[in-house]
């Protein structure tokens, strides 16, 4: 590494883990678990991230509890024999050279719904017939996301009580497994931003009301789990900076959070948006288009003053690297990209020119490649 080095390929340290690069791979449910359990699928997967030179692959969220998966094929951790299913996958993350990290988190009233290419809404009779029980979601309020939609139970301080205490024990079975880092579901209108959100949490008791109470618990949580972390792995925490709707979560909520969040031990904000809405994760009203979520993460990472995480359609490394030249956020993340050209990471090096003879690569890819080149500037020359 120079000081003509693009940030963008730079390491950053997060607490007493060192990223190689600034490339992220975010949470991205592949709905491909069995009874909570990791299959070849999520190796094969989340492995050739790893070889394609990402600094950190972080895991599809994970569910704490069983009632807190968002379909049948949801990834779970409440168990130490799930734990065990995950741990091979991050020693292979590790030993390919990125930090491998974990999403955990629980559904909310988004609870027992279909994969989204079976529909992407509430379970229907055939999904019934083809073996998908439904369960009853939980939710802060007993208000389902829309019409059609299962009407939750509301937790009750018992229920919050022990929820709290399956983030915990998910944290402890994460570290077990060879996790370095764990990041807290607070986004997309699961379980935890519905809290947040008033337009999810219509609670009257010290979990509700103003912004106060409606962090309680998220705060609370990330409490647990950070005093469940060695003190040299990072915390994530992911958002939904804006609900995007009339009534909800604004950027000056975000704003107050991740100043409560830094106060207790969260070292990254990850910025994402959206999600009270039964059309997607995020919510279909933003404009999309490159980078559209970047200016959260720069606001957030200005006013507070902490490490953040950009997501949002980024697929050009120069647009990364000018995210991260102007300070809008510490990290870049490539989602849907990343499904596209696993070896992003790899060709974004190849675009700054920083890896003409393939030595970053792994070396049973490394010599191919370069016989490959070889023999094209062999060609072009002739």
């Amino acid at each position: 590494m120079t000081a003509s080095t693009p940030l963008l390929f730079q390491p950053i340290q997060l607490r007493g883990i060192t990223l190689p690069n600034r490339i992220v791979i975010p949470p991205m449910c592949m709905y491909s678990a069995e009874e909570g359990f990791a299959t070849d699928f999520h190796m094969a997967h989340l492995g050739k991230f790893a070889i394609g030179g990402a600094g950190m692959v972080i895991l599809e969220v994970t569910a704490v509890s069983r009632d807190g998966r968002i379909t049948h094929g949801d990834l779970g951790i409440w168990t130490d024999e799930q734990a065990k299913k995950l741990a091979p996958i991050a020693a292979f993350l590790k030993s390919e050279g990125s930090v491998p990290a974990i999403q955990i988190g629980h559904s909310g009233r988004k609870g027992s719904m279909q994969r989204p290419w079976k529909g992407n809404g509430p379970l229907t009779p055939e999904n019934i017939a083809d073996g998908d029980t439904p369960w009853q979601p939980e939710a802060p309020s007993p208000v389902p996301l829309a019409d059609g939609w299962l009407t939750p139970r509301e937790l009750d301080l018992d229920d919050m009580k022990r929820l709290r205490g399956a983030f915990a024990d998910a944290t402890k079975r994460s570290v077990d497994a060879g996790f370095e880092s764990v990041e807290i579901h607070c986004a997309h209108g699961y379980l935890l931003q519905t809290f947040l959100s008033p337009l999810g949490n219509f609670r009257n008791d010290a979990y509700g009301g103003d912004l106060e109470g409606r962090m309680r618990l998220s705060l609370e949580i990330a409490e647990d789990v950070r005093a469940a972390l060695p003190d040299n792995l990072p915390l994530f925490v992911r958002i939904s900076a804006v609900d995007a709707i009339e009534g909800g979560w604004e950027m000056e909520d975000s704003l107050t959070f991740a100043r409560e969040l830094k106060a207790r031990g969260v070292d990254v904000i990850d910025c994402s948006s959206g999600g009270q809405s039964p059309k997607g994760a995020t919510n279909f009203k933003l404009v999309r288009e490159p980078g559209y979520q970047v200016p959260y993460a720069a606001e957030i990472r200005r006013e507070v003053d902490m490490m953040t995480q950009a997501v949002g359609l980024i697929t050009d490394p120069h647009h990364a690297e000018s995210i991260l030249q102007a300070g809008d956020a510490d990290l870049i993340a490539i989602g849907r990209e990343a499904l596209y050209n696993p070896f992003w990471p790899r060709h974004a090096a190849d675009a700054f020119g920083l890896d003409p003879d393939f030595k970053t690569w792994p070396p049973q890819y490394a010599w191919w490649l370069d016989k490959r080149a070889a023999g094209q500037r062999a060609q072009a020359s002739s």
